[in-house]
């Protein structure tokens, strides 16, 4: 218990008269009186808060969130005492968090239990906690305030963003990808499984028409095809100093982990297997495995994850996963790819490409592109102009230098390595390369 201000703005006045009564002694009586009365009114009320209570509180908030999405927490407050209450509600909740809605203020009544919510959005993966919800009752003169801790300390888990993938699942229901981003291209190649005859649709490739039934039912008959199920995609994510730049809100680490988390989904509805491992940072592998419980589990394996301060070592991390694999795959190296970065990551991506498909996703800074926008106004803007044109040729020839050595390559600002992602994975299953 801790006096309000109130109490303290009386005190200094009744300390502010006894200074003018050791000058004018007929104040005496008048000091005398008002100290008695506001050390009777004072303990009055003190005894009264003190008797207030006891107060229930709870708190409900899903045990899974998503980093960067605004959720509801709802807050119940009980009062158990037979004496009215006011109160002032504050809930503890992570540092990481933003909120909207708290404190509040509440009066109840003796036996009244009220509820309300308030907007939060976490700011970053990872478990967070939620300490217990501080209750600060008043006096009924305002001359104290009480702390009371009510309700139990909740732990939960943030997660990355998987917006993307329900919108992917509700545009996928309605046959809508093209909404996300997501393309549609021609099958070509082997690699596909027959799956049934129907009557020709413009548009079709003259390999699709089955002449042989053409001739019998003397109309044109497709074959339809469906791509080849059952392979295995692998997700080498780079977890190094490299991925601690930030776009908006977000650092290219967390960019790279909605983009798996979307790939993984749709690779997982393809009917292939999905698997994950990190390196340059803590060590976490996950084997590709088919089904719906897949997705859960590499949410599980990367959701605390974070980027360590380390170099990104692409060879060693090729090396270990090489040893794991023992099944042609499709292995997708996620990182922010630099010049200097060439020759290690070509040494990496032939030691896989022995047995295995490697595509190269890497991220580039909006800063590159907003840097060649901006006007050229003096000298040190055209200095800037220029070496950042000197940057984007070497990391363009980097690139190069991976298709030619027959590695799949991709470059794109985090915001759509997602989606660049999915339709170059789509690519592969069409082309029949894998």
């Amino acid at each position: 218990m801790s006096p309000e201000r109130r109490l303290l703005a009386f005190a200094g006045a009744w300390l502010a008269l006894a200074f003018a009564a050791a000058f004018e002694p007929r104040l005496l009586g008048a000091w005398s009186a008002a100290g008695i009365g506001l050390a009777l009114a004072a303990l009055g009320d003190a005894l009264v808060l003190q008797r207030a209570g006891p107060f229930e509180a709870t708190r409900d908030v899903s045990s899974a969130l998503s980093v960067g999405v605004v959720e509801r927490v709802t807050l119940s407050i009980a009062n158990g005492g037979s004496l009215p209450a006011r109160l002032r509600i504050f809930d503890h909740h992570p540092a990481g968090f933003e909120a909207r809605g708290v404190p509040r203020e509440a009066d109840l009544a003796a036996g009244e239990r009220a509820s309300f919510a308030y907007e939060t959005r976490a700011l970053g993966r990872g478990k967070h906690r939620f300490g217990r919800i501080e209750l600060v009752a008043r006096s009924p003169f305002g001359l104290w305030r009480r702390r009371i801790l009510a309700g139990a300390e909740q732990e939960l888990r943030v997660f990355p963003n998987f917006r993307a993938v329900s919108r992917y699942e509700l545009l996928a229901a309605a046959n809508r990808t093209g909404e996300l981003g997501v393309r549609r291209r021609p099958r070509r190649g082997e690699g596909l499984e027959f799956h049934q005859l129907r009557e020709y649709r413009e548009g079709d490739s003259l390999r699709q028409i089955d002449w042989k039934a053409t001739a019998r039912l003397h109309r044109a008959v497709s074959r339809e095809y469906e791509e080849e199920r059952d392979q295995q995609i692998v997700f080498l994510l780079d977890c190094g100093r490299k991925m601690h730049a930030r776009d908006a809100e977000l650092s290219h680490f967390d960019h790279a982990l909605d983009a798996v988390l979307l790939l993984a989904h749709v690779a997982l509805r393809q009917g292939d297997a999905v698997g994950l491992s990190t390196f340059s940072g803590e060590r976490r592998f996950l084997a590709a495995r088919k089904g719906t419980q897949q997705l859960r589990r590499v949410l599980n394996a990367v959701y605390d994850l974070e980027s360590s301060t380390r170099a990104s070592d692409y060879l060693a991390a090729a090396e270990a996963l090489a040893g794991a694999l023992h099944k042609r795959a499709l292995v997708v190296v996620v990182s922010n790819l630099r010049d200097e970065d060439h020759e290690d990551l070509l040494a990496a991506a032939r030691l896989l490409g022995r047995r295995h498909l490697v595509l190269v996703a890497s991220m580039k800074e909006r800063a590159l592109a907003q840097a060649l926008d901006a006007p050229v106004r003096d000298l040190d803007s055209a200095l800037t102009t220029a070496a950042t044109h000197q940057y984007v040729l070497a990391r363009h020839r980097a690139h190069e230098r991976l298709r030619k050595a027959g590695v799949l390559a991709l470059d794109a600002e985090p915001q759509q390595l997602a989606i660049a992602l999915v339709n170059g994975y789509l690519d592969v299953k069409r082309s029949g390369m894998l």
